[in-house]
């Protein structure tokens, strides 16, 4: 694993030099050295206790590493015992312009994983955002920003509560639409939602409630919306990474990478099996480092 940089962001003379800046996409990931699932906390996660193989866990992830570091810069933080799911960074923050809303994990399961991630930002430079205890947040599982970073999309009803999504919008002093969360199975809304670099919306319509899709619909033209079918959703389809115009997401033998090469991305399929029985595909297993704007291609973060 020599060729996964552990370094310090670089940092620029501007009036944001005390935080991070980065000028390419960058992202955060974490080896599954103590990956397994060992506790049912989502409903992926039932009947598949002790059932993923590690061995193929870490084969999975390395070939996800190596498909990422051709197109994005990647970190590492070391996983720690006793905490399977720490694998599953992008439940750990929201990040955007240096500063790191840190999550308040809804299960006792979990939460040990905080303290690690928040030493690991702040080593870095990142402004540490704290959540309230008694104010359920699971970063980028829980919330997404738009391409451009100038609205954030964040989802209540299952793990999440909703007050906690002002405190997180706060931190930027951004809009945030709330969303309802209705289908346990999409318990974050990164499991079936996903903004893309072209302005478009790949999403699960079902995951959600009525007036909550209202809201999809009235930001998002009919042309822009790229609707899943409910056993591409199962699937993990919506749970892409996404950089300018490539996607990287779990291989699911539907018609998805087609939908969206024909919208002009390269797609990449990969196995990652192992890692959906625990409730995550490959955009659980990374968190976005850069402003959402390099992440996307669409040029400099907002000063």
């Amino acid at each position: 694993m020599s060729s996964i940089s552990t370094a310090t962001p670089s940092r620029t003379s501007s009036s944001f030099s005390s935080l991070p800046h980065f000028d390419r996409p960058t992202f955060l990931m974490c080896p599954p050295e103590w990956y397994d699932v060992n506790y049912v906390i989502n409903p992926w996660m039932a009947g598949n206790l002790h059932r993923p193989s590690r061995d193929k866990a870490y084969a999975q992830w390395k070939n996800l590493h190596h498909h990422l570091q051709q197109i994005a810069d990647v970190r590492l933080v070391h996983g720690q015992p006793g905490m399977p799911d720490m694998v599953f960074v992008a439940h750990a923050a929201l990040v955007q312009h240096g500063v790191a809303a840190l999550s308040s994990f809804a299960h006792p399961q979990r939460q040990s994983e905080e303290q690690p991630l928040r030493h690991w930002l702040q080593n870095a430079g990142f402004l540490v955002w704290e959540t309230p205890r008694e104010t359920a947040f699971e970063g980028e599982g829980d919330a997404l920003f738009n391409a451009n970073g100038d609205h954030l999309w964040a989802a209540h009803g299952v793990r999440t509560c909703r007050q906690s999504h002002r405190h997180v919008a706060d931190a930027w002093h951004t809009p945030v639409t709330s969303l309802h969360l209705v289908d346990p199975r999409f318990y974050h809304l990164d499991i079936c939602f996903a903004p893309l670099s072209g302005g478009e919306l790949l999403y699960f319509p079902s995951a959600f409630d009525a007036p909550s899709r209202a809201k999809i619909e009235a930001a998002y033209s009919p042309e822009k919306r790229i609707a899943v079918t409910e056993s591409e959703a199962t699937q993990f389809a919506c749970n892409l990474i996404n950089v300018g115009r490539h996607i990287i997401l779990g291989a699911t033998g539907t018609g998805v990478a087609a939908k969206l090469t024909e919208r002009g991305y390269a797609v990449h399929e990969l196995n990652l099996s192992e890692f959906i029985c625990g409730g995550g595909s490959a955009k659980s297993l990374t968190l976005r480092l850069s402003d959402s704007r390099i992440t996307a291609g669409l040029g400099q973060p907002r000063p």
